[in-house]
C-alpha cells in the first residue's frame, strides 16, 4: 500500500510542478521612476505604472499614525478627511512608495464595513498608477473586469482614481490612479 501511495504522490508532485512552470511568467526587474513601464496585458494605448501605495484599514487612526511615526520613525502626514470616499486618510512616506492608513468617516463608510469583519484592521487595497485612466477603464471593461463605480473620482492625491472588483483581480481590491 505504501509504495502505491508514494507513486501517486510523486505523480501528483510532478504534475503540480509542470503546471507551475507553465503558469509562471517572467517579471521585469528594471524599474524607472521617471516613466511608466509598459505591461504586456495592459493595452496598446495605456500603461500600468508603479505601485503608488498600499492601503491599511485601521480601527484607531491616531494609534496607527503614532506607531509608524514614533516607533518605526517614518515620515507621517496629518489626517485628511475625504467625505466623498467616506474615509479619513494618513499617508506614511516610505521613500519608494507610501502606505495609506484608512479610517471610517461616517457610519456608511466602506471602511466601517471592512473593520466590522476585521476588528484589528488589515490590508484593504493596493493602488497602481496608470498613464491614462479613462482609456484603461474602457479597455478593462472590454476585458470584462468589473469596475466598482461608473466613473473615476478624485482621490486623496487630487488625481482621478477607480477601483477594480477583487473577484476579478485575484482577491485583491485594486485602485488605479492617474499618474
Amino acid at each position: 500500500m505504501l509504495p502505491k501511495m508514494a507513486r501517486v504522490l510523486k505523480v501528483a508532485a510532478a504534475s503540480a510542478a509542470g503546471l507551475f512552470l507553465r503558469l509562471r511568467t517572467p517579471v521585469s526587474t528594471v524599474r524607472t521612476s521617471a516613466s511608466l513601464s509598459s505591461h504586456p496585458g495592459a493595452g496598446p494605448v495605456w500603461n500600468l505604472g508603479r505601485l503608488n501605495h498600499v492601503a491599511i484599514a485601521v480601527p484607531d487612526l491616531e494609534t496607527a499614525r503614532a506607531f509608524y511615526k514614533n516607533v518605526l520613525g517614518a515620515e507621517v502626514g496629518e489626517p485628511v478627511p475625504l467625505p466623498e470616499h467616506g474615509v479619513s486618510v494618513v499617508f506614511v512616506n516610505l521613500g519608494n512608495t507610501k502606505m495609506e492608513l484608512l479610517h471610517p468617516l461616517g457610519s456608511d463608510s466602506p471602511i466601517a464595513g471592512f473593520l466590522k469583519k476585521n476588528k484589528a484592521g488589515g490590508m484593504h487595497h493596493v493602488c497602481i498608477e496608470v498613464d491614462n485612466i479613462n482609456v484603461a477603464v474602457m479597455d478593462l471593461k472590454e476585458k470584462k473586469i468589473r469596475i466598482l463605480s461608473e466613473e473615476a473620482k478624485i482621490g486623496a492625491h487630487g488625481k482621478p482614481v477607480i477601483f477594480l472588483h477583487p473577484g476579478d483581480c485575484g482577491g485583491v481590491l485594486v485602485e488605479l490612479e492617474q499618474a
